[in-house]
């Protein structure tokens, strides 16, 4: 029964990628389980069944999106190399410079004329006001290539791994492995995705917490299957329970929910649902609480 649950929420959750495949592999695997139990054969294989094809439309969706950040990532590089590959335009005009100045002889040089001749003579001699050399340029210093912007900015395809970190944040919760992993899966390298990961803006605790109430809206879970679920999905012992203790839910209200789901799948007697509930992470007080309130 547990099989069938997990893989109708995996199949319904396929349209998130890392959310649908960890889902319906759990449906798979409880379903497998559940068989060599001896469980009721038709819930188990239906869970099978249910997970399988939740796996596999997350796994197409994630590849389709995958293909198209990769052909973004190529689009925005082609303009870049094409913007690098002149840098010795700027050098042209400065090889010229240095050669400007030999027309600008002193005017020392030339022949006095005769009365200046009668003056030089009595005068003592003077060394030339300037040299040659001294009337040249000074060279100008060349223009050093500027460095490519990947010390403080990232490069571009760790820029790109940070954009869809932020996207995927956007509109479900992670887990920092899981993040990271589900970047890995589009085809970022892991250098680039730990990158990514680690420079976009966020609070795990906050994330298992919502992962925590994402969990509880589609289904019923009871305390220390709840942290085990967000332990799956790669928050820490800490911080999953420190989520699973901070939503806002009544135990013996998610006891009464899980027992009226399994009823709705197959029939079981009062002592039968009260050990699945037990099985499923319930205190005994909580299950027989929940069967109580189906009228069984």
């Amino acid at each position: 029964m547990t099989s069938l649950i997990t893989g109708i929420i995996g199949l319904l959750l396929s349209w998130v990628p890392i959310v649908g495949l960890v889902i319906g592999a759990v449906a798979v695997v409880t379903g497998i389980i559940a068989l060599r139990k001896a469980q009721p054969k038709g819930p188990s294989i239906t869970g099978i069944v249910t997970g399988g094809l939740g796996m596999l439309l997350s796994i197409i969706l994630a590849v389709t999106v995958g293909f198209i950040v990769s052909a973004t990532e190529d689009g925005e590089r082609a303009p870049e190399t094409q913007a690098t590959s002149s840098p010795t335009a700027t050098t042209a005009d400065d090889t010229a410079s240095p050669s400007e100045s030999p027309s600008e002889s002193p005017t020392a040089s030339e022949s006095p004329s005769p009365t200046e001749s009668k003056e030089a003579s009595s005068a003592p001699e003077t060394t030339p006001a300037t040299t040659p050399s001294a009337t040249s340029q000074e060279p100008t210093s060349e223009p050093t290539p500027e460095a490519p912007e990947e010390t403080q900015g990232g490069s571009t395809s760790q820029q790109n791994a940070l954009g869809s970190a932020e996207n995927y944040l956007s509109f479900s919760a992670f887990s920092r492995s899981g993040l990271i992993d589900q970047l890995e899966f589009e085809g970022f390298s892991n250098a680039d995705a730990t990158w990514a990961v680690d420079n976009v803006t966020v609070n795990w605790s906050e994330q298992a917490i919502k992962s925590a109430e994402t969990y509880l809206d589609v289904s019923a879970f009871s305390r220390t299957g709840l942290i085990d679920q967000l332990e799956f999905e790669g928050f820490s012992n800490n911080d999953a329970t420190a989520a699973v203790d901070a939503v806002s839910v009544d135990w013996n209200d998610q006891a009464a929910a899980s027992a009226e789901q399994y009823l709705d799948f197959m029939s079981f007697s009062r002592s039968e649902l009260i050990d699945q509930l037990v099985f499923e992470g319930f205190s005994q007080e909580q299950a027989e609480y929940g069967v109580n309130q189906t009228g069984l």
